[in-house]
């Protein structure tokens, strides 16, 4: 007998799932379809009948992400999407920038633990990515009290603090100065939803 549409749909879930936690600890090139199909509990026979090759599936993890753990951060993170304000930046701020967040290599934004990996995949890896950051720049524009063009600019600003802050201070062996990075970051990304950069210094 064969198997329904929605066991299907759980088993993909696992598999997607099971290869967003491999390939942010040990990076796409690191991780095998054998090594994803275990952590899943399945056979490796399994694999074609959910994706085409292992680059669909990186894929698939990235574009995951959004909906699965992301939301998952922003609810623990207290952001509404339906109720954005300066005080939802500052929570997705202190949540995406915190300690927790840095150490928590499982559940770690692909944007975070995976760029050099996506710099170097298919456009259809890269869009899924670039969705990514457009999600929460949206999320930043959309809490930011300011006309079109400053928050815009001011939306961009924080997302490069949030994801490059974190991609460096994630890479240093010397704990105090990852810890000096990640803390210069979010306090400038604290102040900058607080103030905002000058009209002037987006015109230049």
């Amino acid at each position: 007998m064969p198997y329904s549409a929605e066991h299907k749909t759980k088993q993909q879930a696992r598999i997607v799932e099971s290869a967003r936690i491999l390939f942010n600890r040990h990076g796409y090139q690191n991780v095998t379809i054998n090594m994803v199909m275990a952590e899943a509990g399945l056979t490796r026979g399994g694999f074609y009948n959910h994706f085409k090759n292992k680059e669909a599936l990186f894929n698939a993890a990235i574009s995951s992400f959004l909906m699965g753990r992301g939301a998952q951060w922003r609810s623990e993170a207290g952001v509404d999407p339906s109720n954005l304000s300066r005080e939802s930046a500052r929570q997705m701020i202190d949540a995406y920038l915190s300690t927790k967040h840095l150490g928590d290599l499982d559940g770690q934004c692909p944007m975070i633990a995976l760029p050099s990996d996506v710099a170097r995949a298919s456009p259809e890896v890269q869009r899924s990515f670039q969705e990514l950051l457009t999600a929460m720049v949206f999320l930043f524009e959309t809490s930011l009290d300011a006309d079109d063009k400053q928050g815009r600019q001011q939306a961009l600003s924080l997302a490069a603090l949030c994801v490059g802050g974190m991609v460096l201070a994630r890479t240093m062996p010397d704990s105090a100065l990852t810890e000096e990075i990640r803390a210069a970051a979010h306090a400038t990304a604290t102040q900058l939803t607080q103030t905002g950069p000058s009209r002037a210094s987006f015109d230049k």
